[in-house]
């Protein structure tokens, strides 16, 4: 769930700013066991693992990071796509550990308010970057005034 302010963002000097679509980019840490031989291991049920997943998650370090929850869920054919000139917010969360987005192949003009805050004064002209754990952070809207490729590298 996004709750934007109730009159909607706005950029430095307070006035209204628009944007055509939004892409929210979720990033998503697993903690899956393994058995001896360093196979993932399988439960009955979703509870069945917790002992096991709280040993491995202790480790703070995980066996899968992914974006929107599978591998391959912004590539290919599930590529993000913009027209030329047209204006996207980009949300990106990540609950676990702290992120750094980067938008390659085209520049925000609303960047991150502080904390990744809706209502902070945003950073006018600047690149993603630092998304504190716990938090989400905006970007944009970015347009590419050219056609090519926009990539959201991590």
């Amino acid at each position: 769930i996004m709750v934007l302010p109730r009159d909607g963002l706005k950029d430095a000097a307070g006035k209204p700013y628009t944007y055509d679509k939004v892409v929210y980019i979720g990033e998503q840490d697993f903690y899956i066991p393994r058995d001896e031989k360093g196979a993932y291991k399988t439960y009955e049920g979703a509870a069945d693992n917790m002992a096991d997943a709280l040993e491995v998650m202790r480790g703070l370090i995980p066996t899968h990071v992914v974006f929107n929850g599978k591998a391959g869920s912004l590539t290919g054919d599930s590529a993000l796509k913009a027209k030329v000139g047209e204006k996207v917010l980009f949300i990106h969360a990540q609950a676990n550990r702290d992120s750094r987005p980067h938008l390659i192949g085209g520049h925000g003009d609303l960047g991150l308010g502080r904390q990744g805050s809706f209502n902070a004064s945003p950073i006018q002209t600047s690149k993603p970057g630092f998304i504190r754990g716990g938090s989400a952070g905006r970007h944009g809207p970015t347009s590419s005034g050219q056609p090519g490729h926009l990539r959201l590298r991590q």
